[in-house]
């Protein structure tokens, strides 16, 4: 008998697709289960009882929360295949750091991009960029943030490519102008499998966008 392995999560969710992306690098078998945010179930209750929140990874019924010790622990169960953290201590660490960035910054920068008008919209929208700016600095002329290969941290951010559209439409501006080694990164991500599977349309999370705008008034 194999290992039984379900994601909790929402379409739209950059942290879901996290997991789903070291899920599909690893060849891992899953199911993946749609909560309902507004009611949330009765399993995603029992296996997230301290946030309530997705995504959760349940692996043979243990639950493993947050999206980043979610994909942590992908690489250390399925440590046989394809490691997305390096495994000099040092470079672990380092990856482990740029990451703990972007759950930082990259979601509410971005969050502040769309929510806000006017002034706090232009605030929200040079945070967000700097914050890129900072990340691009990292990448340097290397394909992927570990050097050669495809790992954690590009795991980490590239979800936030699908949400590109969205932050540069309501915001009026343009990413590839301002981090042009970025964006060839994130379309270079996008080629591979897991990851063109795990990311939605980048249209589609706008009109997502659109309906959350209209429900919290800013439409």
């Amino acid at each position: 008998m194999g290992d039984e392995v379900v994601l909790l999560s929402i379409w739209p969710s950059m942290f879901g697709m996290r997991v789903q992306i070291a899920l599909e690098e690893k060849g891992v078998k899953y199911e993946y289960k749609e909560e309902d945010l507004i009611n949330k179930s009765a399993l995603l209750l029992k296996m997230n009882p301290i946030h309530k929140k997705v995504p959760v990874l349940i692996h043979n019924g243990k639950p493993v929360c947050e999206s980043s010790i979610a994909v942590q622990y992908i690489d250390e169960v399925w440590k046989d295949k394809f490691p997305l953290l390096p495994s000099d201590p040092y470079q672990r660490a380092q990856a482990r750091f740029w990451a703990d960035y972007i759950d930082k910054k990259i979601y509410d920068a971005g969050r502040k991009v769309w929510t806000t008008k006017g002034e706090d919209q232009e605030v929200g929208k040079k945070e967000f960029i700097d914050c890129l700016k900072v990340l691009e600095g990292a990448l340097g002329d290397n394909p992927y943030f570990g050097g050669e290969e495809f790992g954690f941290v590009d795991v980490s951010l590239v979800p936030f490519y699908c949400w590109f559209y969205s932050y540069e439409t309501c915001g009026n501006f343009s990413i590839e102008a301002e981090c042009p080694k970025l964006i060839a990164w994130a379309k270079r991500c996008r080629e591979r499998e897991s990851v063109s599977k795990s990311l939605p349309d980048p249209q589609k999370i706008y009109d997502f966008v659109l309906q959350l705008k209209k429900r919290i008034g800013l439409e």
